[in-house]
């Protein structure tokens, strides 16, 4: 008898272990967009992380198979502190919470199949055999979170194609039932969610305007916005289009249908899954190709490739930029403050020059306001109405937003940087009065060349900051050996946990002057 209330608890509380640690996994499979690529990359560099939750089941499961008594139930406390871990993700806890979309329920159901398996193996083994063996195969799933959602994944994979095949069917309809929808895709290494922001803003001020919302960027997102939002009524549709590996910009065009095109920059974001810089080119001017001779291309020509690429587009090429003076868009006398930004710029269409007041800020977003301004011109909006709706624009949220708060400025430009936007966001901060404090756990997803670049980031800050703040030891080593490299008073860099002890320890620092903080990048759950 005790030893059938000792497994019906172990069983139990096993199975709340599992539950736990399948959302965990099941969340950060929902972060890598349900890519079992990047689930894999997730995986490989949380090894450590990983190894240290799960190697205590693995030798509570190794003690439980010598003994099945009194042991149960330091396992089963063990395995209580395991779910809350497992959970602690998807209890309001993260920074981008865990949605139950029909496809995650989908997974949770065929995952639930295959543990019944597992629970109902172990009843047999306790009743028939080894009640040892029985706990140690009741444990098991715990250790197997990862292989089980892959099998689960496999045996769902054809269901899910069919699904989403016949979603990207109806948003394809949607589209060409409307023969006077002009599509402009915005896609680039980054400024592509800016240059979105701001096209809208300008566009909306003569024509009925809808964007594709937050990251809505992928195949699926964009298939999902399209069959929610887009209406008959709309003039304009401003798509963005983001993309980890080659194809997928095509993949977009090919249900937008882009007329128009905006590419931003081309750099060495997600270099870990393109491959090569080759790759990044080729399925950036992927939108080119949509968009073809008959149809127009807007580039920046501040970016090097781009300059380069514009020689051999077959469409209708517009130029815009801030530092290439030949662009035909390039705003001049720029001024930035703590109110906002000014210059003026010359329109082509119009054939007039005008002054621009913006609640933007920094150079970097000086560039994308011209290039939205372009299309604008294009679209023959007045110039008072491109003047009125500027000034209309505020700042995207986490892309060098500036917030007036009690302990200073924050400059909060968190959302997904890179070499190009973190150096663009360091000269922003220069232009500022002031005591200059850098907050940031450095850049992401630059393959092997993620130490070199953040190094070089490192050494950048030293020119401008006054405090560096490096969020997490392990993840900010290269930038720490930038800034040492440069000879940094060490007094005056801080390696901290998180934010919070980021925000607190600002706070303690004593000065007469405004604290201007900029907040670069913020890293996702799954890293």
């Amino acid at each position: 008898m005790r030893d059938i209330i000792l497994f019906g608890l172990l069983l139990i509380l096993s199975s709340l272990a599992f539950v736990g640690l399948l959302l965990y996994h099941m969340h950060m499979y929902q972060l890598n967009y349900y890519a079992w690529d990047e689930q894999k990359r997730w995986m490989r560099d949380h090894y450590n992380s990983l190894l240290g939750r799960e190697m205590g089941v693995l030798l509570a499961m190794l003690l439980i198979g010598f003994c099945f008594h009194w042991i149960v139930v330091l396992a089963a406390c063990f395995l209580l502190w395991l779910t809350y871990r497992g959970n602690r993700l998807v209890k309001g806890m993260a920074k981008k919470d865990f949605v139950f979309t029909k496809r995650v329920i989908r997974l949770l159901i065929t995952v639930g199949i295959l543990y019944l398996l597992f629970a109902i193996g172990s009843i047999v083994l306790f009743y028939f055999t080894n009640p040892s063996w029985a706990g140690l195969l009741c444990m098991m799933p715990c250790l197997l979170v990862s292989v089980m959602m892959l099998l689960a994944n496999a045996i769902n994979r054809p269901i899910e194609k069919k699904i989403n095949q016949g979603f990207i069917q109806q948003a394809k309809e949607i589209v060409r039932q409307m023969p006077d929808l002009v599509t402009i895709g915005i896609t680039g290494s980054f400024g592509k969610t800016s240059m979105k922001y701001f096209v809208t803003k300008l566009l909306s001020a003569d024509y009925n305007t809808y964007m594709t919302p937050g990251n809505f960027n992928t195949q699926l997102g964009v298939t999902i916005a399209i069959r929610r939002d887009l209406k008959p009524i709309h003039e304009v549709f401003v798509c963005e289009m983001g993309a980890q590996r080659v194809g997928e910009i095509r993949a977009v065009c090919e249900i937008a249908l882009p007329k128009l095109g905006v590419i931003t920059s081309i750099g060495p974001q997600h270099l870990e899954t393109f491959g090569s810089m080759e790759n990044i080119v080729s399925t950036k001017f992927e939108l080119a190709d949509a968009v073809g001779k008959d149809g127009v291309l807007f580039l920046n020509m501040d970016n090097d490739i781009l300059l380069e690429q514009s020689k051999k587009a077959a469409s209708l090429v517009i130029t815009y930029g801030v530092k290439n003076l030949s662009a035909q868009y390039c705003p001049k006398n720029i001024c930035c403050t703590n109110q906002g930004c000014e210059f003026d710029i010359w329109l082509p269409q119009s054939q007039k020059q005008i002054h621009i007041i913006s609640q933007v800020i920094g150079e970097h977003n000086v560039l994308n306001l011209a290039g939205a301004i372009a299309v604008a011109d294009y679209f023959h909006v007045s110039a008072e109405h491109i003047q009125a709706q500027a000034k209309r624009i505020v700042p995207v949220p986490h892309r060098l937003q500036m917030i007036k708060t009690t302990r200073g400025i924050i400059i909060d430009d968190a959302y997904n940087s890179n070499p190009t936007g973190a150096k663009a966001a360091l000269d922003t901060l220069q232009l500022f009065q002031g005591m200059k404090i850098i907050v940031t756990p450095g850049m992401i997803e630059l393959g092997p060349k993620q130490d070199q670049c953040n190094e070089q980031f490192g050494r950048q800050m030293t020119k401008v900051c006054d405090h560096i703040f490096l969020v997490g030891k392990r993840q900010t080593e290269s930038i720490y050996q930038g800034v040492m490299d440069e000879g940094f008073a060490i007094e005056r860099v801080h390696v901290v946990s998180d934010l919070k002890e980021a925000m607190a320890q600002i706070d303690h620092i004593k000065t007469q002057l405004e604290k201007v903080i900029l907040l670069e990048n913020d890293l996702p759950d799954n890293y």
